[in-house]
């Protein structure tokens, strides 16, 4: 099972120098090899090698798996796009492998600059260090809000699947984040009520910058649209690592497994009114998804993923199936047998009776955990 676990830096202000201008002669040379690419029409590492290496040791200061790395870098983006010239911003990220990034002790990591190594502090918290141990693969190196971190991946042992004969199923949703078949509901309420706040403080805050006002408001301005990028997210984010850890430890204290819809192409497929969009666009499912599915296979619980259709017109009382069942957003009445639930209550009791019924596979995924 591969996890990536993020790990901060805490390099001296020398060190975060040398940091930033090998990450942009890295990012430099990696334009360079892409334009050779673009001209040759060629994603082939070898060819590139051999056209490029020793014109970006030259040009940028490379050490020859740095520069090796570069081509590398080029070479992953041909191959999920062949068609497009790729440009990298000046601080994108860095690949690392073990010959330019070795851990020295479970807080200390040396990495190769362009002025040589540099040994620097890191911090990760015990739920990290854990995975630390089991360091493979290559890191990135990346440039977030001034402040440098690692996504070392992890390779961990694949737990033992527990024999389940129950699910406990899962619906998501807009307006509630989660409603499960036993009728615990996660609402959304603080979730958009944070996505209409920063929404409209972007706007005012946009407004200044683009007015009549002294340059210092201006400026102001503009400083308080940086400190507030990525809050909405990170918010979001963190609603979403509670709400699946929650969902996973009652599987497990339960000794069920977990049955989601697959929701994949839902906006594709879906049309809404132009109020709607906003909350439609800012609707995290899949991030969701995600941190239950790898929650679910760190500790051995199976997850299945069920077709949707016809889960919220379904009776879950009586199979009765009827598009006018559901009777609003939230009220479900069923025509025939006049049962009556909360509609997404019922949603998730369909989801969990199709999971018992018929239980696919979820494929294995490169999985993404955060440790600030």
């Amino acid at each position: 099972m591969n996890l990536t676990v993020k790990i901060k830096l805490l390099p001296t202000a020398e060190q975060r120098q040398m940091l930033r201008e090998t990450v942009k002669a890295f990012n430099e040379a990696a334009n360079y090899v892409s334009g050779i690419a673009h001209e040759l029409q060629t994603a082939s590492q070898i060819r590139l090698h051999h056209a490029c290496y020793r014109d970006i040791r030259e040009r940028f200061g490379l050490s020859a798996q740095m520069a090796v790395r570069s081509i590398g870098k080029v070479v992953e983006c041909l191959r999920r796009d062949r068609k497009t010239h790729h440009h990298f911003k000046p601080y994108g990220a860095m690949v690392l492998d073990n010959r330019l990034l070795s851990y020295k002790a479970m807080d200390r990591v040396s990495i190769l600059t362009l002025q040589g190594r540099q040994v620097m502090p890191f911090v990760c918290g015990e739920y990290g260090q854990q995975r630390l141990t089991r360091v493979r693969g290559q890191a990135d190196l990346v440039l977030q809000g001034g402040r440098f971190y690692l996504l070392q991946n992890c390779v961990l042992p694949d737990p033992e699947m527990r024999d389940v004969k129950d699910f406990l199923g899962v619906d998501l949703g807009v307006e509630n984040i989660a409603f499960t078949s036993d009728g615990e509901q996660f609402s959304n309420e603080l979730v958009e009520r944070s996505r209409r706040r920063y929404a409209n403080r972007r706007r005012h805050l946009g407004r200044m910058m683009a007015s009549k006002h002294s340059r210092r408001t201006r400026k102001n301005a503009r400083q308080a649209m940086k400190r507030s990028r990525g809050k909405e997210s990170r918010f979001r984010r963190d609603t979403n690592h509670v709400i699946s850890k929650h969902l996973i430890d009652l599987c497990k204290d339960t000794e069920r497994g977990v049955a989601l819809e697959d929701l994949k192409g839902i906006r594709a497929r879906a049309r809404f009114r132009k109020s709607q969009r906003a909350k439609m666009g800012s609707w995290a499912f899949y991030q969701l998804r995600t941190f239950i599915e790898y929650k679910a296979k760190l500790v051995g619980v199976p997850l299945v993923a069920v077709d949707p259709r016809y889960t919220s017109q379904s009776c879950s009382e009586c199979g009765h199936r009827e598009k006018a069942n559901r009777q609003t957003q939230s009220k479900f009445c069923c025509r025939a047998c006049g049962f009556t639930l909360h509609a997404d209550e019922n949603a998730a009791r369909n989801i969990r009776a199709k999971a018992i019924v018929n239980s696919p596979t979820v494929t294995e995924k490169h999985l993404i955990l955060q440790v600030a």
